[in-house]
């Protein structure tokens, strides 16, 4: 059995619409999958934040569409810290991988790039 590792990411987008929401989301995932090698059935649960700036939408609604219609999904609204990245959303995937931790590949995208420059491509 593959041991379960934690992949982050975050992105961000420029208006609380359900449409960007959305398509953010959907980027995130996909670029997660893609970096990362990750077929559907490795995907344990997915934890999604939001700031409290953007409602518009569930981001889980983007996991679905991509197939995840049985990855347990959570959505959350993150802290709301004073002066702390505005209009992001981030993201936690439990995912089955015989990878060691250090060869997980994290995704930052957008203005969320500088929330971890060291990881960001």
């Amino acid at each position: 059995m593959s041991p379960v590792r934690g992949i982050r990411g975050a992105t961000t987008v420029s208006v609380n619409e359900h449409q960007a929401i959305f398509e953010a989301t959907t980027e995130l995932l996909l670029a997660i999958v893609n970096r990362n090698g990750l077929a559907s059935p490795d995907v344990a649960s997915v934890f999604l934040t939001m700031t409290p700036d953007l409602n518009a939408q569930f981001p889980a609604l983007a996991a679905r569409e991509i197939g995840w219609t049985e990855v347990p999904l959570l959505c959350a609204v993150e802290i709301n810290v004073p002066n702390a990245l505005p209009m992001c959303i981030r993201v936690l995937l439990h995912v089955n991988t015989d990878k060691a931790q250090c060869k997980v590949r994290h995704v930052y995208l957008r203005g969320a790039r500088g929330l971890r420059p060291d990881l960001a491509d």
